[in-house]
């Protein structure tokens, strides 16, 4: 097995273009899986030397993340924090201390985890992907990363080199929340992020509803961010939230849930989490 540190995108997608290469960022899953047996690279690419790959930047277009960036480093980052709490706290709930510590961004995305915590809260933001190949570079929503469990949209050669989340505008914010079966450390039965938007008066005027671990790969409900725009998040909007993100679950049964307790968790959670958001959002007035 080779193994290979580059120093510059270009250089980073050509190996990554090699028949048998596999990232390493954080290697919290690629260390799994080589032990496994799962895997077995002919090449490892580590990316952490390639410039811009980690760190936190704010600029006239909003929030720029390395997707090399650890959870740890975005959970120690208050400013970040302040603007996106759910994206942070959806990110904060990955592994333990140990794995906040080399798990990163980039790589929970990757892995294509259906259950995957920060990805749901991605979607809900509207965060956008810089990815990087031997073509040049390109950008594609988180939500369409993912193409089933295990699998991701990039090509060969191809990686993600940051990712993008607008400003927050007064009177908007974010939630991210997930049920497991155990108190901590365990993979999501459903994760449910949302962000709104509220006008003076405190009616919703935009909204963005994802739900994980509810389908091979997580889920932008439309039905239930309508749900709530034009509305106070009132008892009536919660109620139609609830149903929406309930109806588009397609889950499976396994050993952490059945189908219709999903099912019902979404909506619960979906609920929830929209209430934390709302009850934020009026305080960034």
């Amino acid at each position: 097995m080779e193994y290979q540190t580059p120093t510059s995108a270009e250089e980073a997608a050509g190996l990554l273009s090699r028949e048998g290469a596999h990232v390493l960022a954080g290697g919290t899953d690629l260390l799994v899986k080589l032990r496994a047996g799962a895997v077995a690279p002919r090449l490892v690419v580590d990316l952490k030397s390639v410039p811009r790959l980690r760190g936190i930047e704010h600029d006239a277009k909003g929030w720029r993340i390395g997707a090399a960036t650890t959870c740890a480093e975005i959970g120690e980052h208050a400013a970040l924090g302040a603007a996106w709490p759910g994206v942070v706290e959806a990110l904060q709930l990955i592994g333990s201390t140990q794995i906040q510590g080399r798990a990163t961004i980039g790589g929970n995305l990757c892995n294509a985890s259906p259950a995957a915590d920060s990805v749901p809260a991605l979607i809900a933001a509207g965060a956008l992907c810089e990815i990087v190949g031997t073509g040049g570079q390109r950008e594609m929503a988180v939500e369409h990363i993912i193409t089933g469990p295990g699998r991701n949209a990039l090509e060969t050669g191809e990686f993600i080199l940051g990712f993008r989340l607008p400003d927050v505008p007064d009177r908007a914010s974010d939630a991210y929340l997930r049920l497991i079966p155990r108190t901590e450390m365990d993979i999501a039965v459903v994760g449910a992020g949302i962000s709104l938007a509220l006008d003076a008066q405190g009616v919703c005027t935009r909204a963005r509803v994802a739900l994980g671990a509810v389908a091979a790969t997580p889920l932008l409900v439309g039905d239930a961010a309508a749900a709530l725009i034009g509305t106070r998040v009132d008892d009536a909007a919660l109620e139609a939230l609830d149903a929406a993100a309930s109806a588009a679950c397609k889950p499976i049964n396994d050993k952490r849930g059945t189908v219709a307790y999903r099912v019902k968790v979404a909506g619960v959670l979906a609920r929830r989490a929209a209430q934390i958001a709302f009850e934020r959002a009026k305080n960034r007035a």
